[in-house]
C-alpha cells in the first residue's frame, strides 16, 4: 500500500510503503521516488489507484497486460492478498506511475555526520527496476 491519494500534478514524486505486500522489494516505510506518467512495462513496479477504493494509492507489479487494464500482483507470497487476484484487472488509467527508486529513512537518533549519510545513501537508496523473472514465473502459474 502507498499512501493515502491526491491527483499528481508534477512529473516525479515521493509515496510511502505501507504494509509488507512487496517484500522483499520493497518494505514498510520505504520511500518511492515515483515518475508518473512513465511508459509501463510488464514486471515495472507501479503506484496506482485501488479499484475498489480510488483514493487509496497502492504498490504493486505490473504482471501481464490484459486488454485495456494490466493484471497486478505483490512480490510477497505470505502477504494478505490486495491484489488483482482479489479484484481483478486494474484499467489502464488506475496506474499512474513507475516507482523509479526506494529509499528507507535515516533512523531515528542518528547523527547526520558526513560518513553517516554517505553510509545511508550506499545502503539506502535503490533504482527498483523490472524483474522479469518474477513476472514470467507469475504468469506461468
Amino acid at each position: 500500500m502507498a499512501e493515502q491519494g491526491w491527483e499528481p500534478t508534477a512529473v516525479f514524486g515521493v509515496a510511502e510503503v505501507t504494509g509488507p505486500s512487496m517484500v522483499p522489494t520493497l518494505r514498510h516505510r520505504d520511500q518511492l521516488l515515483v515518475h508518473y506518467g512513465a511508459r509501463l512495462r510488464v514486471g515495472d513496479v507501479a503506484v496506482l489507484r485501488h479499484p475498489l477504493q480510488q483514493d487509496l494509492l497502492i504498490v504493486k507489479r505490473l504482471v501481464d497486460r490484459r486488454g485495456a487494464g494490466w493484471w497486478v500482483l505483490g512480490d510477497n507470497p505470505d502477504a494478505e492478498v490486495v491484489d488483482s487476484r482479489a479484484f481483478g484487472v486494474v484499467p489502464a488509467e488506475l496506474v499512474l506511475g513507475r516507482v523509479r527508486a526506494r529509499y528507507r529513512p535515516i533512523r531515528a537518533g542518528r547523527q547526520r555526520s558526513a560518513v553517516v549519510v554517505l553510509s545511508w545513501l550506499v545502503s539506502a537508496v535503490r533504482p527498483v527496476l523490472a524483474d522479469r523473472s518474477v513476472s514470467r514465473r507469475l504468469r506461468a502459474r
